[in-house]
């Protein structure tokens, strides 16, 4: 009987992960790989690249899990530089073309899983596409980048967009010795947290020498005679710039998908069911960033790009497509980041976003230190917990602070997970030594406190 033939849409996180997963369930007698890569390089980290940039990682290699080769040895048929440009759904086939030749065929399958990621936000601003004006979101995108700040002249950066890459990219700047401006056009940077959370950040940032403007709304950039950038404006202000990076989020990378008629959601992501199976559709997976996911907390899909998601939802795939059984659970939000010395988390629901959700509910904020706070070098951290008014029923949680911080952030997401209330963790069995904690954890702190907010909202 000749060999099933899976075709892979993209070689990064959720695709070669699928992939390999499939291959140490089924040999090549009994299922053929193909997988189709539009970059030159696979399996590596997109989370890793500000810093490479920022020059903590010395070489982009550092970066790479598994290389093509490795993965043809494997027995995975990897075509790289070769970009999918369209997908026959009844006829089991999608058609490809080298980028360095042109040449296009067609591949037929009888399984596909679709992985073709995310594409970073590019407003169409004019001078948006100026020398020098710069996304970070592949290898490609950080040499280009490097190799910019290599040919600046005053070393003066503006940061558009204050989210995770924003900020991230902010601190790489400043590690290269450029003056850094970050433009974001919300209150505060990091929309991902409260905007009372969000002030700790900017404070943070403008402390390491890093200027933040808020409220700014970016209209154009602008350029030298040469044509290279010299400058972003806002509506009421020029910033002088000889590089700009964009950190202005991602949007799903689903055309493909699209044009075929699969289902996509309102961000525009791919609607699947638990078995990362594309709805309504028996042979056809997909799995990362260009994916819906299940929020567990407020029971709603939504589009949220994190490798973390897209290394398991991979495995899960693989693990179908290969003739075993997994599932895809769903998420509750959990994500952290950095910039210099201060770490920055968050889990589960914002204060909006609970609003959005008709939800009733207290909030709890405590500061406190990421150590004893006798024991030498202890930083300060802020925690702050939100909880279903009526329930108690722990909704989100936000963290700020020094070293040691940010990972706390687990402790708040596993109470997510299983739905427990603010009450119960605070008979959570911590470890506790003064070098790593006070007696009582500050995320013990904070739900201690949201247990007192949500017995006093109850008197109300």
């Amino acid at each position: 009987m000749a060999a099933e033939r899976l075709v892979v849409i993209g070689g990064d996180a959720a695709g070669m992960s699928a992939a390999s997963q499939a291959r140490r369930l089924k040999g090549p007698e009994e299922l053929e790989i193909v997988a189709f890569e539009r970059s030159g390089f696979t399996s590596y980290s997109a989370c890793g690249i500000p810093y490479w940039v920022g020059g903590d990682v010395p070489e982009h290699d550092d970066l790479i899990a598994r290389t093509p080769e490795e993965h043809r040895d494997r027995g995975i048929d990897l075509r790289m530089r070769t970009e999918v440009t369209e997908l026959d759904v009844e006829g089991r086939r999608v058609r490809s073309r080298e980028l360095a030749s042109g040449a296009e065929e067609w591949t037929a399958y009888d399984k596909l899983v679709i992985a073709t990621g995310a594409r970073p936000v590019r407003p169409a601003l004019p001078g948006i596409d100026a020398p020098g004006v710069h996304g970070v979101h592949t290898i490609d995108d950080g040499r280009a980048l490097l190799e910019s700040l290599e040919a600046a002249g005053e070393r003066r950066a503006v940061v558009v967009g204050g989210g995770y890459i924003g900020i991230e990219m902010a601190e790489a700047m400043l590690a290269r010795g450029f003056e850094v401006s970050l433009l974001t056009r919300g209150p505060e940077p990091m929309h991902s947290l409260d905007p009372d959370m969000g002030r700790r950040v900017t404070e943070a940032m403008e402390r390491s020498g890093i200027r933040v403007v808020t409220n700014a709304e970016v209209t154009k950039v602008l350029t030298a005679g040469s044509g290279r950038v010299r400058a972003v404006a806002t509506e009421s202000a020029e910033y002088p710039a000889d590089v700009v990076v964009l950190g202005l989020g991602v949007t799903p990378r689903t055309e493909l998908a699209r044009a075929a008629g699969l289902p996509l959601g309102v961000a525009g992501a791919l609607r699947t069911d638990s078995s990362m199976r594309v709805r309504g559709h028996e042979n056809i997976w997909a799995g990362g960033d260009c994916v819906e996911v299940l929020d567990l907390v407020s029971g709603r899909h939504r589009h949220i790009a994190l490798g973390t998601h897209a290394n398991k939802q991979g495995q899960i795939i693989g693990s179908n497509v290969g003739g075993g059984y997994g599932t895809f659970p769903g998420v509750v939000g959990t994500a952290v980041t950095k910039v210099c010395e201060t770490e920055i988390a968050r889990t589960g629901l914002l204060e909006r976003e609970a609003r959005e959700e008709g939800l009733q509910y207290v909030t709890a904020t405590i500061e406190s230190t990421n150590t004893a706070g006798y024991y030498p070098g202890a930083a300060l951290m802020t925690v702050k917990m939100l909880a279903e008014r009526r329930t108690g029923r722990l909704l989100g949680a936000q963290i700020v602070g020094g070293a040691g911080a940010a990972k706390r952030i687990d402790i708040a997401a596993v109470a997510l997970t299983a739905r427990m209330t603010v009450d119960q963790m605070t008979a959570l069995d911590l470890g506790y030594a003064p070098p790593f904690s006070s007696v009582w954890d500050p995320v013990l702190v904070a739900a201690r406190k949201a247990v007192s907010a949500v017995r006093a909202a109850g008197q109300d």
